[in-house]
């Protein structure tokens, strides 16, 4: 039997693993690692670990006493910044690779912690959204059934009026019976499954870049940030465009003023876990503006129909952007503070046939 190749066995596992020399200097780190310190080991080969996280200090000094004993240690929740300011929470395994009674190189596994939670999250996220979805699928059911014998009714009356001024009252019920009807079907979204076509992710952004340039004017700049070497995605292009349109219209609304910022940026993820399910590769889309937030109270509910922060607005952009992702296999995250809204598209580049 062929013996697995150990790079492809440290490629493949969610932990971050890096090997360091002596001197601390870097000398492997595996495609977790990569993406934990947004570094490829090209770049990072031979640096200090001090130089990939700030607030590395105490681990060091524990490394450095890992040298000089030979006794592997863990420490817990450790608070890391990385590169762009990003605060991470880890916890550290060190162990000595000895070489003749003497420690040679130190094996660190980084394990991160707000990953963990950010699983959970994501889970109830996906949990909610179904549950919603199932409850707005009965509500449905039982608000169709009714209009629709109320609009047949009115019909019939209309037909027994010869007075165009009582038809008019007629024609009022079918219009609101057909405006609510419509509004029951926006609220469950499509219901077609989405067609499996090889997109570039960067085709369908542009697109909606021009759309929404042309409606906003220069009331807002919107920026890009795209990695060129993401591969095509398989899914379909006018739900996905739909999708982020609705977002990025969502920011030009919350933008409101002149002078505002809308940021697209395109990075992909690797080994990356959705919900229950786990991707080989994901592509993660971030849409950022640097408007006023979301009010906290509204952030966890963003997602749920009729749910709004505006007067104008009637709350389904965001949950049938979600849908329509989530038929995708992916998932729409939101963070949001004064002065930064972000939300995250991840699309698993894999078809996805659930």
């Amino acid at each position: 039997m062929q013996t697995p190749d150990p790079r492809r066995v440290l490629d493949n596992l969610t932990v971050a693993v890096v090997v360091l020399d002596r001197h601390l200097r870097l000398m492997f780190m595996n495609q977790a690692a990569e993406m934990l310190f947004a570094l490829s080991f090209r770049q990072g080969r031979g640096i200090g670990f001090h130089q990939l996280a700030n607030g590395a200090k105490a681990v060091v000094e524990g490394m450095q006493r890992c040298l000089k004993t030979g006794h592997p240690y863990t420490e817990r929740e450790l608070q890391l910044l990385l590169p762009g300011d990003h605060p991470i929470t880890v916890d550290c395994t060190v162990t000595p690779i000895m070489e003749q009674d003497t420690t040679e190189e130190l094996l660190v596994e980084l394990r991160q912690v707000d990953q963990q939670l950010r699983i959970h999250r994501e889970e109830y996220l996906l949990n909610q959204h179904n549950i919603s979805r199932l409850l707005i699928r009965n509500l449905a059911h039982e608000i169709k059934n009714p209009l629709g014998g109320l609009r047949g009714a009115a019909q019939l009356l209309e037909q027994e009026f010869p007075d165009d001024y009582l038809k008019e009252y007629t024609r009022i019920i079918i219009r609101e019976a057909d405006r609510l009807r419509n509004l029951v079907d926006r609220m469950l979204g499509p219901t077609q499954p989405p067609v499996h076509d090889e997109l570039n992710i960067h085709e369908i952004l542009e697109q909606v870049r021009r759309l929404v340039q042309a409606e906003s004017g220069s009331c807002v700049q919107i920026e890009r940030d795209y990695d060129p070497s993401i591969p095509t995605l398989v899914g379909d292009a006018d739900l996905l465009i739909q999708a982020v349109l609705n977002i990025v219209r969502n920011a030009v609304q919350a933008l409101g003023e002149p002078g505002g910022i809308i940021t697209l940026s395109t990075r992909v993820q690797r080994q990356y876990t959705i919900g229950h399910k786990r991707h080989k590769l994901v592509v993660r889309l971030d849409i950022r503006d640097n408007g006023p937030g979301i009010p906290e109270e509204l952030q966890e509910k963003i997602f749920y129909p009729m749910i709004t922060g505006r007067p104008d607005g009637n709350g389904l952009g965001l949950s049938i952007a979600q849908v329509l992702v989530n038929q995708h296999g992916g998932l729409i995250e939101c963070t949001s503070r004064p002065g930064e809204t972000v939300f995250t598209l991840l699309l698993p580049l894999e078809i996805n046939d659930g």
